[in-house]
């Protein structure tokens, strides 16, 4: 009869169990730090940036929408009607959007809006001598319509 450690041979399989442990315990933390990072990513290098560029992309379209609108009052006759077609662009950083003239005819505003993203653009000039009103989307011509009766 032979004996023989039992002591060493338990030790060599424990070992190896627990580095395997060690392994899946470490890989299983990184995969989910890993997750973590790839939504953060997302939120940080791309939907900031985007959100940005179409805040100052709005401030640019609601300026040139103002200018338009200031432009056609000056050249507008005394008497009867006029009207202007413009391009403003399809979309900003891949979304849709929509122009809206808001408040009061003593304070009045461009708004240019795409969910949680918005810029307001004030009138120059014409705000308090001329009502403005209208909405247009980002798809499409644009018109600008002026009529001395106000309608």
């Amino acid at each position: 009869m032979k004996l023989r450690d039992s002591g060493t041979e338990t030790a060599g399989g424990e070992a190896g169990v627990t580095n395997l442990m060690e392994y899946i315990s470490v890989t299983s933390i990184l995969l989910i730090l890993l997750v973590a990072v790839m939504f953060m990513v997302n939120a940080v290098f791309m939907e900031g940036p985007a959100n940005t560029l179409r805040f100052h992309a709005f401030t640019d379209i609601g300026n040139g929408i103002s200018v338009r609108i200031v432009d056609i009052y000056v050249i507008a006759p005394d008497e009867g009607t006029m009207s202007s077609a413009f391009d403003i662009p399809d979309d900003v950083a891949g979304g849709d959007y929509y122009v809206e003239v808001e408040g009061t005819s003593t304070d009045q505003k461009i708004l240019v809006e795409s969910g949680n993203i918005q810029s307001r653009i004030d009138i120059a000039g014409i705000g308090a001598t001329k009502g403005v009103t209208g909405r247009t989307t980002s798809k499409g011509w644009n018109v600008i319509s002026y009529d001395w009766r106000g309608v």
